[in-house]
């Protein structure tokens, strides 16, 4: 073993969902995958943004990292919460066009950033 094999990592990380999830976590999943980050054209589940979901009958709860650093620039700022919000409108659209009647989305810090 050479000297920097020592920090390779044993095993990769799985993307996409964990094996095991209740098939209607998994049916969010999927349609949460519909909403992209107008930034990257990215869907929210890949880029990582999405990190923790609760689903019971038509109730769903969502968990997004949306931690960002943001310049000290006012207008950099003023486009970051722009995407934010078109991330959080989205969310909520294709949600309840999917039959969802209450659908509550959380940052990081658990505060809530929108709902519908």
């Amino acid at each position: 073993m050479g000297l920097l094999e020592i920090f390779k990592p044993e095993k990769r990380p799985t993307e996409g969902p964990k094996k095991g999830l209740p098939l209607e976590v998994l049916r969010v999943v999927e349609v949460l995958k519909r909403v992209q980050d107008p930034e990257t054209g990215l869907n929210i589940a890949d880029e990582g943004l999405l990190y923790g979901l609760t689903v019971k009958e038509k109730e769903v709860e969502v968990f997004l990292l949306m931690a960002r650093s943001t310049p000290h620039c006012h207008f950099c700022q003023m486009l970051a919460v722009n995407v934010q919000n078109k991330i959080l409108r989205d969310i909520v659209d294709v949600l309840k066009a999917e039959g969802f009647n209450r659908i509550r989305v959380y940052n990081e810090l658990g505060l809530l950033l929108a709902g519908g």
